[in-house]
């Protein structure tokens, strides 16, 4: 398959590669519009609707029977697509709730929670789903989808669930007028390992005041 006819009219709309790849450039066009900043008010409910339709995308690739590339060793695509401007922009845009807690592996015992950042995995998963789109293109649609569901289960999966994760608690401390906690005090480098203070009634009044309006959500009344 040519990289000319990817898009053209006679491809089947139902066909699961056209199907993945539609979602998957998707993913990155949106990601990389919203972190123009264009739109600051939307930031976030648009991550989460973003990053939700791309789970889909990674739920039928790891329910999907192992895929096969046609050829033993990945060919070579040439240095990867810069994006540290991508995930700068992010950074700035979502201060001051860029960095959340998440626990990588839910089946290992006793493991604290670490510190991650939002831009930080939200650019990660774009420089994977790109490096797959670029064999996409030139017309090795298997490789493409062999490329998707390997990192799917070897790091954009886990990052992009983690990410979900912390969008949709924002999301849902925001609506549901419940306070955050201190949102200036955690960073990457930091041990989560303690449990942290209370929530606090003067966090849940920054959370309002200077998270909430900015990024276009609202509290329930």
């Amino acid at each position: 398959m040519s990289d000319a006819s990817l898009h053209a009219t006679s491809q089947d709309p139902n066909d699961f590669a056209v199907q993945i790849s539609d979602q998957v450039e998707s993913f990155i066009v949106a990601v990389t519009e919203i972190a123009k900043g264009d739109e600051p008010d939307s930031a976030v409910p648009f991550l989460l609707l973003e990053v939700s339709q791309l789970m889909l995308a990674g739920g039928r690739l790891g329910a999907h029977e192992d895929i096969v590339p046609d050829e033993r060793y990945e060919p070579d695509l040439g240095p990867e697509a810069d994006v540290d401007d991508l995930r700068e922009r992010l950074a700035l845009m979502l201060d001051p709730i860029d960095v959340y807690s998440e626990v990588f592996d839910p089946y290992e015992p006793r493991k604290a929670p670490v510190a991650a950042r939002i831009s930080d995995d939200l650019a990660d998963v774009v420089t994977d789903l790109r490096h797959g789109m670029a064999h996409y293109r030139a017309g090795r649609v298997t490789e493409a989808l062999w490329w998707w569901q390997f990192s799917y289960f070897s790091n954009w999966g886990s990052t992009a669930s983690a990410t979900l994760r912390a969008l949709q608690s924002l999301v849902a401390h925001v609506r549901l007028n419940q306070p955050l906690a201190e949102l200036d005090g955690l960073d990457t480098d930091e041990d989560l390992s303690n449990e942290g203070d209370a929530l606090e009634e003067e966090a849940g009044r920054v959370m309002a005041e200077e998270i909430a309006a900015p990024l276009g959500l609202r509290t329930v009344k």
